[in-house]
């Protein structure tokens, strides 16, 4: 693999992410053009690799988190593994990893030993609850971050907590925090020279998605009723099924897009309901319920062009390909694997003018990229397999 093209073309990230939130954060990273070169163990890789369905032999969870990078196995659990770690480390701008707290420090490899070799070295350290605090040690999983940063609390139908359906806290903190983690860092460093270590916590990056309805909780008096337009309970916010079994969502928040939904419907009575209470509030959106089976989803839709209503068609992951908006923006692409399989993936979400990446390229096998990334940290072809020999290093043959 060249040099990959894009606004962090010529950025080197190390990255000892696993499973989910890390890889997410890299494979982002590595779209946008950076040069992410993963790091396994040789005979204790990510367990994300047993995760079906498979492609081939791969599971299609690792081909599509770790597209564009590079692969090094790597023994860091010795005294010569870490010298080729920290050799690594001069030629890197950013280390990711996913670790608990001081588990780095111990193996030898953490930011305290890093600096030594290269002090401009970003640790972006990613972590359930933080690098301080009661909980640092505290085991845990999406559903356990959301639950601490209140956000579980917030998901409910009717009375009934309910689970998301995916994970959270993995992609806002794990995956998108980290980025911008990331990036913040790398500015500070351009403007003073300094490389730090940056503390991501999963739960405590949930909690921003709560801003409103927080402002709206510690603003109220104890007797007030915080209303909460987004819960599905109001008339012009939810989901409703049309004829034909198919949903839409509405999302006629504003005054003017209520008034063009009321004017869609035919209904100007409906006009002063918006926020309803109580039994009203429950008429009118029972009278929407029976209003929205009386047409196809397809015609909904046209309708609500028409009039400019905040209308959406709820689509299945059978939907999205064929959704012209989504073509139009390139958000479903297809590699073709070293294998010969192929596999369709999401596209990359910022469009830039200036800086346009290449096109995400397959995942590497395990250590597919050990040589050659030793050669360009400077090791002699005798060295390189004197580290095969011993194990300290496993690489892949290429196709």
């Amino acid at each position: 693999m060249g040099k990959r093209k894009g606004p962090l073309s010529g950025i080197r990230i190390l990255d000892l992410t696993q499973l989910y939130p890390g890889p997410l954060a890299t494979m982002m990273l590595a779209d946008m053009g950076a040069d992410v070169v993963r790091l396994e163990h040789p005979s204790r890789p990510d367990n994300v690799h047993l995760l079906p369905p498979f492609i081939g032999k791969e599971s299609a969870a690792y081909l599509t988190l770790n597209r564009s990078k590079r692969s090094l196995a790597l023994d860091t659990g010795n005294e010569e593994g870490r010298k080729v770690f920290f050799d690594l480390v001069k030629t890197a701008d950013v280390v990711m990893e996913q670790f608990r707290p001081g588990v780095l420090n111990k193996i030898g490899i953490g930011y305290d030993q890093a600096i030594r070799f290269n002090p401009r070295i970003i640790y972006v350290s990613i972590t359930g609850f933080g690098q301080d605090g009661p909980y640092r040690q505290k085991a845990g999983h999406d559903i356990n971050y959301i639950s601490l940063a209140g956000l579980l609390s917030h998901v409910k139908k009717g009375d009934e907590m309910v689970l998301p359906g995916f994970q959270t806290a993995d992609v806002v903190g794990g995956g998108y925090m980290s980025v911008i983690a990331c990036m913040a860092a790398l500015w500070h460093r351009e403007k003073t020279g300094k490389g730090q270590r940056v503390d991501v916590s999963m739960t405590d990056s949930i909690m921003p998605m709560l801003t409103l309805q927080l402002a709206q909780y510690w603003g109220s008096q104890e007797s007030d009723e915080v209303m909460n337009p987004f819960d599905g309970s109001f008339p012009f916010y939810g989901v409703y099924e049309c004829a034909g079994g198919k949903h839409v969502s509405l999302g006629a928040l504003e005054q003017k897009f209520w008034s063009g939904f009321c004017q869609m419907a035919g209904k100007p009575e409906w006009l002063p309901l918006q926020f309803a209470t109580g039994d009203e509030k429950r008429k009118v959106r029972e009278e929407i319920a029976g209003f929205f089976k009386t047409k196809s989803r397809d015609e909904w839709l046209k309708l609500a062009e028409v009039h400019d209503v905040c209308l959406s068609s709820i689509h299945e992951m059978e939907d999205l390909e064929k959704d012209p908006q989504l073509q139009a923006r390139q958000m479903i692409i297809e590699t073709e694997h070293e294998s010969g399989l192929k596999l369709k993936g999401v596209g990359i979400p910022i469009k830039f003018s200036e800086s346009k990446p290449y096109a995400p390229e397959p995942a590497p096998a395990v250590g597919r990229d050990s040589i050659e990334i030793l050669k360009e940290a400077g090791y002699s072809q005798e060295r390189i397999e004197e580290l095969l020999e011993k194990g300290i290093v496993f690489a892949a043959m290429k196709h």
